[in-house]
């Protein structure tokens, strides 16, 4: 077991010393710290198991609506803003989901040549133009990758939304998930053209002030347009509110930020990672133990938020931004990680 000393409770080690701690007010972004001695014993398998992880920076873990554990074993403190990489996909998706029910986006089959035509580069592949919404969130849009040994090219390139647009067409749209940051960064460019603002101030508004936290501006392409798909940050609580957001049908509190069609939507398989082996819907990796389903937002160096419905389960999950986390490797201890220990405790205390 890790020295008590190591443990970063914002209450401090009182709170395993002590009993219950009652619950404290909080901005949103602050942990709300409240240790129920109980929990705090059934949790410390999964403190234990994550602290062996060089990679693991800190683990927060929310069931039933309140908070049963806040660890960090290394990096940022658990209020800092932290780079949430890939994870800022399921940021754009939600906000993707947002314009749908505004009305802002007609459809999901709504293309590229209805929506963005002046941004599709004259020697683009004609089947670009037949893009749809639906292919680009669900990263099926048939085009060359640009993440993986592309990424640096392609944010090296003078245009990001042509670039991406520009990639021969190696698969037909709508068939193939090919996992591509172009692809979310075109549907942000389609955000902002649709709605007249940029990528930041739809982020701010239609989900930071809703629930309750920040966002500050991150990396933008040549042409302004905010990065769609990577570079945003959060801090812990953010990633747990945003998370619970989707948990409870698309409501914070008595306000409804998307709509219960389009999360149940969100989670619904629509295709499947070939690196993972994991489900996607829109935004979100699906998977399941033990009969139990899950949705996770996944990005770079092992960034998570995971949501377990059935269990009225949220946690995040930070890690080194700097490492890669690869399905064989540490990608593949967290899924044990989240297999083995953290949902098998949760339905244990809800059985």
């Amino acid at each position: 077991m890790p020295p008590i000393s190591r443990r970063t409770f914002l209450s401090g080690a009182i709170a395993f010393a002590t009993g219950p701690v009652a619950a404290q007010t909080m901005d949103a972004q602050t942990i709300d710290v409240q240790t129920i001695a109980a929990q705090t014993n059934d949790w410390q398998e999964v403190i234990e198991k994550a602290h062996t992880l060089d990679q693991c920076r800190a683990i927060v873990i929310h069931q039933n609506g309140k908070q049963v554990l806040a660890e960090r074993f290394r990096g940022p403190g658990l209020n800092q803003l932290i780079p949430i990489k890939s994870v800022s996909k399921t940021i754009v998706a939600a906000l993707t989901g947002i314009a749908i029910d505004r009305g802002e986006i007609p459809s999901m089959d709504s293309t590229l040549g209805d929506l963005i035509p002046n941004l599709i580069p004259s020697h683009a592949n004609p089947k670009v133009a037949d893009i749809t919404v639906n292919n680009l969130i669900t990263m099926r849009a048939g085009l060359e990758r640009t993440s993986g040994p592309g990424y640096n090219r392609w944010i090296g390139s003078s245009n990001w939304v042509a670039s991406a647009l520009s990639r021969p067409m190696v698969e037909e749209p709508g068939t193939v998930m090919l996992y591509s940051t172009g692809s979310y960064h075109v549907l942000g460019a389609i955000l902002s053209k649709v709605t007249g603002t940029s990528l930041l101030t739809l982020a701010r508004y239609r989900l930071g002030r809703p629930l309750g936290f920040d966002i500050p501006a991150w990396t933008r392409d040549p042409q302004g347009h905010y990065l769609g798909g990577n570079e945003m940050a959060l801090t812990i609580p953010a990633m747990i509110r945003f998370g619970e957001m989707y948990r409870n049908g698309g409501i914070v509190g008595n306000n409804r930020v998307l709509s219960e069609d389009w999360v149940k939507r969100s989670q619904q398989q629509v295709t499947r990672s070939m690196f993972s082996g994991l489900g996607y819907g829109y935004g979100w990796f699906l998977g399941e133990t033990d009969s139990t389903t899950y949705a996770l937002a996944r990005g770079y160096g092992g960034q998570v938020i995971c949501i377990v419905p059935d269990l009225a389960l949220t946690f995040a999950i930070t890690s080194d931004p700097t490492l890669p986390a690869r399905s064989q490797g540490y990608f593949g201890d967290l899924m044990r990680l989240i297999n083995d220990y953290v949902i098998p405790i949760a339905r244990a205390d809800v059985s």
